[in-house]
């Protein structure tokens, strides 16, 4: 939640998502990855979660101090959920779902 919160502060609460060719996203305002693999990128921003879709993604220029970073590939689509959920849920915030 620190790391949030000095996103927060750096970007002014900024979630900017710049898709070139469906092929290069640009992101600012990503405050943690949950998981990725060659499909499927979820990630977790100022504004909530975000999942990547496509095909062949590679997590690229990730910085932790900014809260910028890269996916190339064929993407596919963009899907925001819940836009309080800004981090992975814990065992006990499963529980309470």
């Amino acid at each position: 939640m620190q790391r949030e919160a000095q996103i927060m502060e750096q970007n002014g609460n900024l979630h900017h998502a710049v898709l070139e060719n469906r092929e290069q996203l640009s992101l600012s305002g990503v405050t943690e990855i949950g998981s990725f693999d060659d499909r499927t990128v979820i990630l977790y921003t100022v504004c909530g979660e975000l999942t990547v879709i496509g095909r062949n993604l590679a997590v690229s220029g990730l910085s932790v101090r900014t809260g910028e970073m890269s996916v190339t590939g064929d993407i596919r689509g963009l899907h925001y959920g819940d836009r309080d959920r800004r981090g992975r849920l814990t065992l006990l915030g499963r529980l309470m779902r």
